[in-house]
């Protein structure tokens, strides 16, 4: 059995600089909200649907303390002068009973972090993590002013179906079946 709380991986991003993809944990509070504090208006309205100036204790909460069964989340960092910083942040949560086929998947990528490939990074660990718990196929909503994110999917090299629903459109990303062993891709196994 996999322990998904234990995922941990290293990865490069397109320009080379060396990252660290883990799963989240409770810790993690302080470093989301100072990337929230960063995010502009547009970022915020883009993940979240609707303006917001805060994260409050109970969302915060919802996003570190992830069961790794039902939700999934994982983050992106770096060292910047011997220090973690957070780059972003990815999670599934599965949809549909006991044994679920879809997740709804969102990412959020730190403000000055934008254009460096950690969505795209994200997407393929958080493939990973999706086919090794049985899942079948990711489903996302965007807007369609998010052009950057939908190319994300549009490149991730995995069949793609788009339906567009007024200014959101729904995606649907077919997992198929593993191409990359769960061994090298930072994944433990329990007893």
């Amino acid at each position: 059995m996999v322990d998904f709380s234990n995922y941990l991986a290293r990865d490069k991003l397109k320009d080379g600089t060396e990252v660290t993809v883990r799963a989240i944990r409770r810790d993690d509070g302080p470093a989301i909200l100072k990337a929230f504090t960063e995010l502009d208006t547009e970022s915020i309205y883009r993940r979240f649907f609707s303006p917001k100036k805060e994260l409050s204790d109970a969302e915060l909460k919802q996003l570190t303390d992830v069961d790794f069964q039902s939700v999934m989340a994982l983050v992106a960092t770096a060292l910047e002068d011997g220090a973690e910083i957070l780059l972003g942040g990815g999670r599934l949560a599965k949809e549909g009973g006991d044994q679920p086929q879809s997740a709804e998947f969102a990412f959020l990528t730190a403000g000055a972090q934008r254009g460096r490939g950690i969505a795209s990074l994200l997407l393929r660990h958080l493939t990973i993590l999706g086919r090794e718990a049985g899942l079948s196929r990711l489903e996302a909503d965007v807007l369609c002013e998010n052009q950057a994110m939908l190319n994300v999917f549009r490149r991730s090299g995995m069949p793609l179906l788009q339906r567009r629903e007024g200014s959101v459109i729904h995606l649907t990303l077919a997992l198929g079946h593993p191409s990359i062993s769960t061994r090298c891709a930072g994944f433990r196994t329990s007893p």
